[in-house]
């Protein structure tokens, strides 16, 4: 069935900020050790706690990965989606198929001590955000009943790290 604009209601939520409030930008670093992968962590409490840390009454906050293995995605966390999740990221890049970058008599850059063979994990990043920005309403974010915020790791057990940026006013 095709829909219409007339078919959707708009709630308009008024002023959220006004003239002169003070701005808030923090920046915070979460870290966490991985221990397989695909792994999905929930960081949701941790993020929410340096928004409401930061003060901001509106604005946005952003969840950014600083890693290329290891991507952010807002989804629900109920198991048996996660380990459909799984599934399908392994039968998208499977870690066995062949990766001209994990041939190290080829690959001759962006290489370091013990390099790993990860091409798939790259790959699987491909359809996978690094980050994911959302909205600071009176204080919270205001995500879905079965909506969490999640680090995917997509590589092998390590540390991560996470940039939790607020950006927005006090009241």
């Amino acid at each position: 069935m095709e829909r219409t604009l007339t078919d959707v209601r708009i709630q308009r939520n008024g002023v959220i900020a006004a003239t002169g409030s003070e701005p808030v930008v923090v920046c915070e670093t979460l870290t966490t050790t991985t221990t397989t992968a695909p792994e999905f962590i929930d960081i949701t409490d941790e993020v929410q706690s340096i928004v409401a840390a930061s003060g901001a009454k509106f604005g946005q906050v952003t969840i950014f990965s600083t890693h290329t293995t290891a991507a952010i995605k807002v989804n629900e966390h109920e198991p048996l989606l996660l380990q459909d999740m799984t599934r399908m990221l392994q039968k998208m890049a499977p870690v066995d198929a062949g990766y001209e970058h994990n041939d190290f008599t080829k690959r001759t850059v962006n290489m370091e001590e013990g390099e790993c063979k990860n091409g798939h994990a790259h790959c699987q990043h491909l359809f996978l955000p690094t980050s994911e920005t959302l909205p600071i309403l009176d204080g919270q974010i205001p995500i879905g009943k079965w909506q969490r915020i999640f680090l995917i790791e997509l590589d092998r057990a390590r540390e991560r790290r996470v940039l939790v940026n607020v950006v927005g006013v006090k009241a």
